[in-house]
């Protein structure tokens, strides 16, 4: 991940609404979340949440599926852990043992819990 990138990730999660969905849906795992559940849990307007769930994937750090008529909504966690692993690259001048191993484990992450069938 370059630093452009890394910005437009961390300007698209530092809003309140954009970060809870972002939470919500690392919550839901590879699954995702239909747009309309989401809308029900913000307590929002499903145009509103449309705003800002096209500002997340224009962002990249969602993505979006058809299923019927619903748009299921899921994050990249391969785009959240590179967020992370910006942050953390150079920890400790870059020689920290954990932080490597922590952004290690972050990039294995699909959104599935451990010895999942899927």
């Amino acid at each position: 991940m370059n630093q452009n990138e890394a910005l437009r990730g961390f300007a698209a999660i530092a809003q309140e609404t954009r970060l809870r969905i972002i939470r919500a849906l690392v919550t839901a795992g590879a699954d995702g979340l239909a747009s309309g559940a989401i809308a029900d849990s913000l307590d929002g307007s499903p145009q509103r949440t449309s705003f800002h769930l096209k500002e997340l994937e224009n962002a990249g750090l969602i993505q979006s599926r058809r299923e019927g008529k619903s748009i299921i909504y899921s994050a990249k966690f391969s785009a959240l852990s590179s967020l992370v692993a910006f942050l953390m690259h150079d920890c400790c001048n870059g020689h920290c043992k954990h932080c490597d191993d922590a952004i290690a484990l972050f990039a294995k992450c699909e959104g599935r819990p451990t010895g999942s069938a899927h």
